[in-house]
C-alpha cells in the first residue's frame, strides 16, 4: 500500500532531517536540470515530473487516441484490428507535471500536500479516459480509436490532489483527490508498475479500482496511514458522489500490510486489501451487431455512450521478496459485480458528460443498471492473478517479465429459465479468460534519463472475448523516459 511511486508523490513519512542530508540538491541551471538528479525545488515546494515517449508496432491495433491516458491500444480491445505502427506515449509511465511538498509544524508533524495532472506527451492534452470513450460514440467499431476508461477524466488535478498531516509516530491523514489503496498496491507489487504498455493491470485499472477503472482515484476522500515498526495499516473512505467529480456514490477501503526480514538482507512484503464502492461507474460503448459467436458483423452500427452501474466488492492479497538484486511478484483479487444500490436514470460523469438512461435518440447516451444480478442475471465474479519478476542486472539495468491471468465465471440467466451457464464467446455473461506475458528490459543511461524496449502479448476467450474483432494482439514497444 505504502508504494515506492507514493513516496514520490506525497513525501509522506520522513522527517526533514532525513530528507536533508541525501535529499538532491536544487537546479541551479538549465543544463544541471537535464544532466544531474538536481531539484526543482523552491521554500519546501517541489515541482517534479515525467516525459515518456516511444513508438510501437501492434499486431492487431487501433489507431492512436491523444485524449485516452493510454493513448495507444496496447493491450487488445473490442475496436482493435489490423497492424499498424503507432506513437505509443506513457508505455512505462504516465507522463505527468505536479507540485508537492512537506512543511514541518511542530514536534514531528508536517503538512504534506502533492497536486498532479498526466497529460499526453505528443499533443499536451491533459489524460481523459472517459473522454475518449465519449469522442467514439456514434462511431462505427471498425472505425474507433484507441480509447479507454480511466479516473484520469480531464481534470487539471488527474492524478493526485491532496493535502494532509504527517507524523511518524502517529501516521498520514490526508483528504481530497488520492489514489486508492488497491491502485498503491498496484504501483508497487506490479512488476511493471502498473505500466500502460506492458501491463494489463496497469493498462485497464479493473484492478486499481476494485472493479472499474474510474474508481482507481477518489477526488473527495479522507485516507490514513500508519507504519509501525515492521507493519502498516491504512483505510479510505470515499465521501462524496457523482456531484463531486467521483465515480461512485461511496466507497471504502481497509488494508494490512508488513515488512518481514527472512534470511540476511532479504525481505518479504505482504498486504491485503478489502474494497466496497457503491453505484461504481464503467463507461463503454455498446451495442454492436455479432453473429452466434460473438464476433461482430456488418454493418459496424455507430455505438452508444453507455455507464453500467454497480456495487463492487473486492478483495486483493499481494506479495514481493527481495533477495539481493532480484525482486518476485505475486498478486490475486477476487472482485464481485452486484446490482447497484441506487439504479440510475441520469447523472454527469466525471469527465463532464451527461449521460441519461434510454437516450440514445436525445445525445446518444444510456444507462445500464441491470448489468448484474437482474433478470436472471447472476453476480459477475472475476479473478485476476499475475507472477512476475525484476532482475538489476546491474545498478542501471533491470530486466522485467510477467505472466497475468483473469477469470470471469458465467453469470447469465433468464427471470424465466434461471441460471444459464455458457463458456463461449456468443455473451458477454459467459465464463470466460484473459492471458497477458511481457518483458522488458530498462536502461538508466544519465541520473534522469532511461530507454526501454519491450513487448506484451494479450488474448481473450470465451465471454471476455465477446463483441471482439480480433482476439489477440502483440505490442512490441520502444521508448525514452525523462523523470524530474
Amino acid at each position: 500500500m505504502l508504494a515506492a511511486s507514493q513516496a514520490n508523490a506525497e513525501s509522506a513519512g520522513s522527517s526533514k532531517a532525513a530528507a536533508g542530508a541525501m535529499a538532491p540538491k536544487p537546479c541551479v541551471d538549465p543544463w544541471d536540470f537535464v544532466t544531474t538528479n538536481c531539484l526543482l525545488t523552491w521554500k519546501g515546494i517541489t515541482v517534479y515530473g515525467t516525459i515518456d515517449v516511444g513508438v510501437g508496432w501492434q499486431s492487431h491495433g487501433a489507431p492512436f487516441d491523444p485524449r485516452s491516458a493510454v493513448a495507444a491500444s496496447y493491450l487488445v480491445q473490442k475496436q482493435n484490428r489490423s497492424p499498424l505502427w503507432t506513437l505509443a506515449p506513457n508505455a512505462l509511465t504516465n507522463s505527468a507535471i505536479g507540485i508537492k511538498g512537506i512543511e514541518p509544524i511542530g514536534a514531528d508533524f508536517s503538512v504534506v500536500f502533492a497536486l498532479d495532472a498526466g497529460f499526453d506527451p505528443y499533443s499536451l492534452r491533459l489524460s481523459d479516459g472517459p473522454g475518449s470513450v465519449a469522442a467514439n460514440m456514434g462511431v462505427p467499431q471498425n472505425q474507433q480509436t484507441a480509447f479507454s476508461d480511466s479516473s484520469r477524466a480531464g481534470q487539471w488535478y488527474n492524478g493526485q490532489g491532496f493535502v494532509g498531516v504527517s507524523s511518524p509516530t502517529y501516521g498520514t491523514l490526508t483528504v481530497f483527490r488520492q489514489n486508492s489503496l488497491t491502485l498503491d498496491a498496484v504501483l508497487d507489487y506490479d512488476p511493471f508498475g502498473a505500466s500502460y504498455g506492458f501491463s494489463p493491470i496497469g493498462f485497464q485499472g479493473i484492478t486499481c479500482g476494485g472493479g472499474n477503472t474510474e474508481n482507481c482515484r477518489h477526488s473527495t476522500s479522507l485516507k490514513y496511514r500508519l507504519k509501525v515498526g515492521q507493519f502498516r495499516a491504512a483505510a479510505l473512505w470515499q465521501f462524496g458522489g457523482y456531484a463531486q467529480n467521483n465515480a461512485s456514490h461511496g466507497a471504502y477501503q481497509f488494508g494490512v500490510g508488513a515488512d518481514i526480514p527472512t534470511w540476511g538482507k532479504d525481505v518479504l512484503s505482504v498486504d491485503a486489501i478489502y474494497s466496497y464502492v457503491r453505484d461504481s461507474v464503467s463507461l463503454g460503448l455498446a451495442p454492436g451487431s455479432n453473429d452466434a459467436n460473438g464476433t461482430p458483423i456488418p454493418p459496424f452500427l455507430p455505438q452508444t455512450l453507455t455507464a453500467t452501474i454497480s456495487d463492487n466488492s473486492a478483495v486483493m492479497f499481494v506479495a514481493k521478496y527481495t533477495t539481493g538484486a532480484l525482486k518476485l511478484y505475486a498478486g490475486y483479487e477476487h472482485i464481485r459485480y452486484m446490482a447497484p444500490s441506487n439504479p440510475q436514470t441520469a447523472f454527469t460523469d466525471i469527465s463532464g458528460d451527461f449521460v441519461c438512461e434510454g437516450c440514445a435518440a436525445f445525445n446518444n447516451t444510456n444507462i445500464n443498471n441491470a448489468a448484474f444480478g437482474v433478470n436472471g442475471l447472476g453476480n459477475r465474479t472475476m479473478q485476476i492473478m499475475w507472477l512476475g519478476t525484476k532482475y538489476a542486472v546491474t545498478e542501471d539495468l533491470d530486466v522485467i517479465a510477467a505472466y497475468y491471468h483473469y477469470i470471469q465465471n458465467s453469470f447469465f440467466g433468464t427471470a424465466a429459465g434461471g441460471p444459464a451457464p455458457c463458456f463461449s464467446a456468443a455473451r458477454a455473461q459467459c465464463a470466460g479468460t484473459f492471458d497477458a506475458i511481457s518483458a522488458a528490459v530498462d536502461w538508466r543511461f544519465a541520473p534522469k534519463w532511461d530507454t526501454y524496449a519491450g513487448i506484451m502479448f494479450t488474448q481473450v476467450n470465451g465471454g471476455l472475448a465477446s463483441g471482439f474483432l480480433q482476439h489477440n494482439n502483440i505490442a512490441p514497444t520502444v521508448g525514452l523516459r525523462f523523470r524530474f
